[in-house]
């Protein structure tokens, strides 16, 4: 009997820390890398450190256990301060900060924001570096766990988002 508990109560210490994993956030350099190896999904988290709306999302949606452990399996998960001043290089392409009055923007950003610079703003690129999908502003854990999963497996690719939402069912409670 002592055995049987002993199990029980290890399993779930287990099922707690594997639901409490957080998501693993790469740079866009070490997800590219990481790419050439083993091709997934990038899921691109575009923020600023002054934009509110910005911590919101990595405090109610990114901290979601569903959307992390999803995210962590199916993408490469990148966080990208659009105002970063450090280079980038992917490839042969170098991209810089850009000085813009009192405060600037990253060329990369820009580039994924087709210039349209919004916090927060996440960008979906395919396993060959290429957008799939743009979505601006904030986005709750359960309209977020819909539009990860409709990307993650493949679904954009021969159904309509209409269609393919209208018969999902997400595990995550509205907020």
């Amino acid at each position: 009997m002592r055995t049987i508990i002993t199990l029980f109560f290890s399993l779930f210490i287990v099922s707690l820390i594997d639901a409490q994993t957080p998501v693993k956030w790469y740079s866009i350099e070490e997800a590219v890398e990481l790419n050439k190896k083993e091709p997934r999904k990038f899921m691109i988290d575009v923020y600023t450190s002054w934009c509110g709306w910005c911590k919101v999302m990595d405090s109610k949606t990114f901290s979601n256990p569903v959307i992390a452990q999803y995210l962590n399996e199916k993408y490469y998960p990148v966080k990208l301060n659009a105002e970063q001043k450090e280079d980038i290089t992917i490839g042969d392409k170098t991209y810089k900060y850009i000085e813009q009055g009192t405060r600037g923007y990253h060329e990369l950003a820009s580039a994924l924001l087709s210039g349209k610079l919004s916090y927060p703003s996440v960008v979906f690129l395919n396993e060959q570096i290429q957008i799939i999908h743009l979505e601006q502003g904030y986005i709750q854990a359960k309209p977020f766990d819909m539009i990860i999963k409709y990307i993650g497996g493949n679904f954009y690719l021969n159904q309509p988002w209409a269609t393919w939402s209208a018969s999902y069912t997400s595990t995550i409670p509205s907020e």
